[in-house]
């Protein structure tokens, strides 16, 4: 379990806006880090993506189709420290754009490594940044109501691994797409074709807008879940995925059957105490774990076939 203060995000773990979610509000008495630490672990399993925290507790967010409100039901009627009372309630939230502040607001440009410089294509002019040349990738990212700049942990560690890995010529699959980042740098790398999809249709079209403006042009993108994985032929080199533990768990099946010989699977979006149970699951698909990211308190997981 690790430190609240530093667990909370907002609403930064893949969130995808214009879905239908459910606000949870966890009020917890008295309040507490260890307290908030299980309480979001407990909602973390039964479907919640995201958190914030509260004065007096905790908010989370789930999609209405991913909560568990029997297992979180379950988990909280267990919930057991002396003296610690839990009280929750859930209500769905509006569909609006979360990201909108921060769209008008823009970036900073962001590097990786020394090789990768990914800025704002909406308030940045590349020529006004400082030593830019140097970076042989170059990313212009605009962000409408999709996540993936590089400013989180999890972009940056995948960004990084496409980075240090042989993309020459290799077919890649991007899982959950966002703002098509992770395509983009992958065909910037070399990737001779990828195909990238998301159940958010803002961020299928924001992906597309991304590659015109990158000047990509090899990038396929389809609007869905993993099932869209049944309507593509051939295998893929890399499979990438930037989503939370939850859906990670779901769907490593399907990737890996997607995956070919020799292939590579990068997954993120999740914490140190997600990786043993990412592990075991890839390696009953007969997976082996080759290397573990970290960045605060984010992992990302490298596994080979």
């Amino acid at each position: 379990m690790i430190g609240f203060s530093l667990f909370f995000v907002i609403l930064q773990a893949k969130f995808n806006i214009m879905m239908d979610y459910y606000e949870l509000r966890f009020k917890i008495t008295p309040v507490s880090e260890e307290a908030r630490d299980i309480v979001a672990d407990i909602a973390g399993q039964a479907g919640c993506e995201s958190f914030i925290e509260t004065g007096d507790g905790i908010n989370g967010y789930a999609q209405v189709d991913m909560l568990d409100k029997q297992q979180l039901e379950q988990e909280l009627s267990d919930f057991i420290i002396p003296g610690v009372d839990i009280e929750y309630s859930i209500e769905e939230v509006e569909k609006e754009n979360w990201n909108k502040t921060w769209e008008s607001n823009g970036f900073e440009p962001i590097t990786v490594d020394g090789k990768c410089l990914i800025y704002d294509a909406k308030n940045s002019d590349i020529d006004t940044i400082p030593n830019h040349e140097q970076y042989p990738v170059t990313v212009a990212i605009d962000t409408e109501m999709s996540f993936g700049t590089g400013n989180h942990e999890t972009t940056r560690m995948i960004v990084s691994a496409l980075l240090s890995s042989d993309i020459v010529g290799k077919r890649v699959l991007d899982c959950g797409c966002g703002t098509g980042i992770l395509s983009i740098v992958a065909a910037k790398c070399g990737a001779s074709g990828i195909v990238a999809y998301d159940i958010d249709e803002w961020s299928v079209n924001n992906t597309r807008h991304n590659a015109e403006i990158n000047s990509v042009n090899n990038i396929e993108v389809l609007l869905g879940n993993s099932n869209v994985l049944s309507h593509i032929s051939g295998m893929f080199d890399i499979v990438m995925a930037n989503i939370n533990r939850n859906v990670l768990l779901e769907d490593m099946a399907k990737f890996r059957e997607v995956m070919a010989s020799y292939g590579t699977l990068i997954l993120s979006g999740f914490y140190e105490y997600d990786v043993d149970i990412l592990v075991k699951e890839a390696e009953s698909l007969g997976l082996t774990c080759d290397k573990i990211r970290e960045d605060g308190d984010w992992r990302c997981i490298i596994f080979t076939s």
